[in-house]
Protein backbone atom coordinates (compact mmCIF):
# COMPACT_ATOMS: atom_id res chain seq x y z
CA UNK A 1 0.00 0.00 0.00
CA UNK A 2 1.20 3.67 -0.81
CA UNK A 3 -0.01 7.15 -1.04
CA UNK A 4 -1.30 7.90 -3.80
CA UNK A 5 -2.90 4.85 -5.06
CA UNK A 6 -6.34 4.05 -5.20
CA UNK A 7 -7.93 2.31 -2.15
CA UNK A 8 -8.95 -1.13 -2.41
CA UNK A 9 -12.83 -0.96 -2.57
CA UNK A 10 -14.50 -3.26 0.19
CA UNK A 11 -18.35 -3.84 1.55
CA UNK A 12 -18.49 -5.76 4.93
CA UNK A 13 -21.45 -5.92 7.28
CA UNK A 14 -22.16 -3.10 9.97
CA UNK A 15 -23.32 -4.43 13.87
CA UNK A 16 -27.06 -4.56 11.90
CA UNK A 17 -26.18 -6.86 9.29
CA UNK A 18 -26.21 -3.89 6.75
CA UNK A 19 -23.46 -3.62 3.90
CA UNK A 20 -21.19 -0.48 4.11
CA UNK A 21 -18.73 -0.03 1.15
CA UNK A 22 -15.78 2.01 0.64
CA UNK A 23 -18.19 3.60 -2.22
CA UNK A 24 -20.89 4.67 0.28
CA UNK A 25 -18.50 7.24 1.48
CA UNK A 26 -17.10 8.29 -1.87
CA UNK A 27 -16.73 12.35 -1.42
CA UNK A 28 -15.91 12.37 1.98
CA UNK A 29 -12.50 11.67 3.29
CA UNK A 30 -12.02 8.57 5.09
CA UNK A 31 -10.76 7.47 8.42
CA UNK A 32 -10.35 3.61 8.05
CA UNK A 33 -8.68 1.76 10.91
CA UNK A 34 -8.05 -2.07 11.65
CA UNK A 35 -7.89 -2.93 14.87
CA UNK A 36 -7.24 -6.76 16.60
CA UNK A 37 -10.09 -7.45 18.72
CA UNK A 38 -13.21 -5.50 20.12
CA UNK A 39 -13.51 -5.42 23.67
CA UNK A 40 -9.65 -5.33 24.63
CA UNK A 41 -7.66 -2.40 26.51
CA UNK A 42 -5.63 -0.68 23.20
CA UNK A 43 -8.98 -1.21 20.89
CA UNK A 44 -11.43 -0.11 23.30
CA UNK A 45 -9.13 2.82 24.08
CA UNK A 46 -8.85 3.53 20.15
CA UNK A 47 -12.58 3.45 19.92
CA UNK A 48 -13.31 5.54 22.36
CA UNK A 49 -10.87 8.31 21.54
CA UNK A 50 -12.31 8.02 17.62
CA UNK A 51 -16.17 8.65 19.32
CA UNK A 52 -14.65 11.39 21.61
CA UNK A 53 -13.59 13.30 18.60
CA UNK A 54 -16.29 12.60 15.97
CA UNK A 55 -17.30 15.59 15.99
CA UNK A 56 -14.21 17.34 15.24
CA UNK A 57 -14.07 14.38 12.25
CA UNK A 58 -17.25 15.08 11.12
CA UNK A 59 -17.00 18.88 10.91
CA UNK A 60 -14.24 18.07 8.62
CA UNK A 61 -16.48 16.12 5.91
CA UNK A 62 -14.90 12.72 7.47
CA UNK A 63 -16.23 9.38 8.38
CA UNK A 64 -14.68 6.92 10.66
CA UNK A 65 -15.05 3.25 10.12
CA UNK A 66 -13.20 0.44 12.23
CA UNK A 67 -12.74 -2.70 10.72
CA UNK A 68 -12.25 -6.28 12.69
CA UNK A 69 -12.11 -9.91 12.56
CA UNK A 70 -14.89 -9.64 15.15
CA UNK A 71 -18.70 -11.00 14.29
CA UNK A 72 -21.41 -8.34 14.35
CA UNK A 73 -22.52 -9.88 16.92
CA UNK A 74 -19.51 -9.01 19.21
CA UNK A 75 -19.46 -5.41 17.60
CA UNK A 76 -22.66 -4.69 18.67
CA UNK A 77 -22.11 -5.89 22.39
CA UNK A 78 -18.96 -3.55 21.88
CA UNK A 79 -20.25 -0.82 21.09
CA UNK A 80 -23.44 -0.71 23.45
CA UNK A 81 -21.29 -1.60 26.00
CA UNK A 82 -18.60 1.39 25.17
CA UNK A 83 -21.17 3.64 23.93
CA UNK A 84 -19.30 4.46 20.85
CA UNK A 85 -20.51 5.92 17.87
CA UNK A 86 -18.59 5.19 14.37
CA UNK A 87 -19.04 2.41 12.15
CA UNK A 88 -17.14 -0.70 12.85
CA UNK A 89 -17.06 -3.60 10.31
CA UNK A 90 -16.95 -7.55 10.47
CA UNK A 91 -13.78 -8.96 8.28
CA UNK A 92 -14.29 -12.56 9.78
CA UNK A 93 -12.88 -13.59 6.59
CA UNK A 94 -9.94 -10.92 6.97
CA UNK A 95 -10.35 -10.48 2.90
CA UNK A 96 -10.43 -6.63 3.72
CA UNK A 97 -7.26 -7.13 6.09
CA UNK A 98 -5.42 -8.69 3.07
CA UNK A 99 -6.40 -6.33 0.65
CA UNK A 100 -4.71 -3.36 3.02
CA UNK A 101 -2.21 -6.07 3.91
CA UNK A 102 -2.47 -5.05 7.28
CA UNK A 103 -3.28 -9.24 8.03
CA UNK A 104 0.48 -10.25 8.59
CA UNK A 105 2.49 -12.70 10.72
CA UNK A 106 2.52 -11.29 14.46
CA UNK A 107 4.00 -12.95 17.79
CA UNK A 108 2.73 -13.13 21.45
CA UNK A 109 4.83 -14.84 23.89
CA UNK A 110 7.06 -16.53 21.51
CA UNK A 111 4.26 -17.41 19.21
CA UNK A 112 3.88 -16.98 15.72
CA UNK A 113 0.22 -16.29 14.24
CA UNK A 114 -1.61 -14.06 11.90
CA UNK A 115 -3.61 -11.31 12.43
CA UNK A 116 -4.48 -7.50 12.41
CA UNK A 117 -1.57 -5.26 12.39
CA UNK A 118 -2.87 -2.53 13.59
CA UNK A 119 -3.28 0.52 10.99
CA UNK A 120 -5.45 3.18 9.50
CA UNK A 121 -5.26 4.88 6.40
CA UNK A 122 -6.91 8.09 5.39
CA UNK A 123 -8.77 8.21 2.19
CA UNK A 124 -9.38 11.18 0.21
CA UNK A 125 -12.93 12.24 -1.23
CA UNK A 126 -11.72 10.38 -4.54
CA UNK A 127 -10.84 6.86 -3.08
CA UNK A 128 -7.31 6.82 -2.94
CA UNK A 129 -4.69 7.01 -0.09
CA UNK A 130 -3.83 10.05 1.88
CA UNK A 131 -1.58 8.56 4.43
CA UNK A 132 -0.63 5.39 6.12
CA UNK A 133 -0.23 4.58 9.86
CA UNK A 134 1.27 0.89 10.37
CA UNK A 135 1.99 -0.33 13.53
CA UNK A 136 0.16 1.99 15.49
CA UNK A 137 0.85 2.92 19.23
CA UNK A 138 -2.58 3.88 20.57
CA UNK A 139 -1.61 6.56 22.82
CA UNK A 140 -2.19 9.90 21.06
CA UNK A 141 -3.38 8.09 17.60
CA UNK A 142 -6.43 9.75 17.34
CA UNK A 143 -4.70 13.17 17.73
CA UNK A 144 -2.51 12.69 15.36
CA UNK A 145 -5.04 11.39 13.11
CA UNK A 146 -7.19 14.77 13.70
CA UNK A 147 -4.13 16.65 12.85
CA UNK A 148 -3.35 14.90 9.72
CA UNK A 149 -7.36 15.17 8.32
CA UNK A 150 -6.65 19.08 9.07
CA UNK A 151 -4.03 19.37 7.39
CA UNK A 152 -5.07 17.41 4.11
CA UNK A 153 -8.24 19.30 4.10
CA UNK A 154 -6.91 22.65 4.26
CA UNK A 155 -4.16 21.79 1.49
CA UNK A 156 -7.48 20.53 -0.54
CA UNK A 157 -9.19 24.46 -0.45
Amino acid sequence: MNIGQAAPTFTALDRDGKNISLEDVRGQWLVLYFYPKDNTPGCTTEAIEFTAQLSQFQALNTQIIGISPDSIASHGKFIDKQKLEIILLSDPEHQIAEAYDVWQLKKFMGKEYLGIIRSTFLIDPSGKIGQIWSNVRVKNHVDAVLQEVRSQVDRSL
